[in-house]
């Protein structure tokens, strides 16, 4: 009974899994950075390709633009937060159902 419940879980915690992946591969990467450059604000979209930094020149952006990028950097450290959660929990379940662990 207590097995098939905790089988379940598991199924469900790897369905949510994929979601929250899925959501992050739809989130634009990077992070919008601000640079003052002679009395001028212009903006640029960092991110990491093949392990190195690469700053992407944006221009000038309006307040739309700019709580946009800053509104998918809340949601992609969110979904990443959630993603390491339920691993740890996924982790725990096979654990369980292989027997190692008391329930």
């Amino acid at each position: 009974m207590i097995k098939n419940v905790l089988k379940e879980e598991l199924a469900n915690s790897l369905a949510m899994k994929r979601n929250f992946q899925r959501e992050l591969s739809r989130i634009p990467k990077g992070s919008l950075i601000k640079k003052k450059i002679k009395g001028n604000v212009y903006y640029y979209l960092v991110l990491r390709e093949k392990g190195r930094v690469k700053f992407i020149y944006k221009g000038k952006l309006n307040d739309d633009e700019i709580k946009k990028y800053n509104q998918a950097k809340e949601y992609r450290a969110k979904y990443r937060k959630s993603v390491s959660e339920l691993n740890k929990q996924i982790k725990f379940l096979k654990g369980t159902l292989r027997g190692k662990k008391s329930v």
